[in-house]
């Protein structure tokens, strides 16, 4: 079992700054790729940003230059760094993992969810 659990989700007005943070916790051999996704009411879940193992992160053109993904291998963290927050930014919030039990199985979970709000 691997279970992943964001958090730091919240209201927050335009113009302002969140951080959310995903813990990975369980039956890991080890962790690949992670990444943030959102999925706004009535809109398909997209994907914003993600980051290897290694640190080399790639970005959606939505969020490039405000947000920041970053990781702590160590304590299996990964973290999403927001700032200069639009209303247009309000969903839930994804935390997903590529995730190795064990030297033969793998596979990808997703966390619970976390909401954002951005107020006008």
């Amino acid at each position: 079992q691997v279970q992943l659990v964001e958090s730091g989700g919240g209201l927050v007005q335009a113009g302002g700054s969140l951080r959310l943070s995903c813990a990975a916790s369980g039956s890991i051999f080890s962790l690949n790729a992670m990444a943030w996704y959102r999925q706004a009411p009535g809109k398909q879940r997209e994907m914003l940003a993600t980051i290897t193992s290694g640190g080399n992160a790639y970005y959606a053109d939505s969020v490039k230059g405000r947000f920041t993904i970053s990781r702590d291998n160590a304590m299996r963290m990964v973290y999403l760094q927001m700032n200069s927050l639009k209303p247009d930014d309000t969903a839930v919030y994804y935390c997903n993992a590529d995730v190795r039990t064990t030297l033969s199985r793998r596979a990808v979970y997703w966390g619970q969810g976390t909401q954002v709000t951005v107020s006008s």
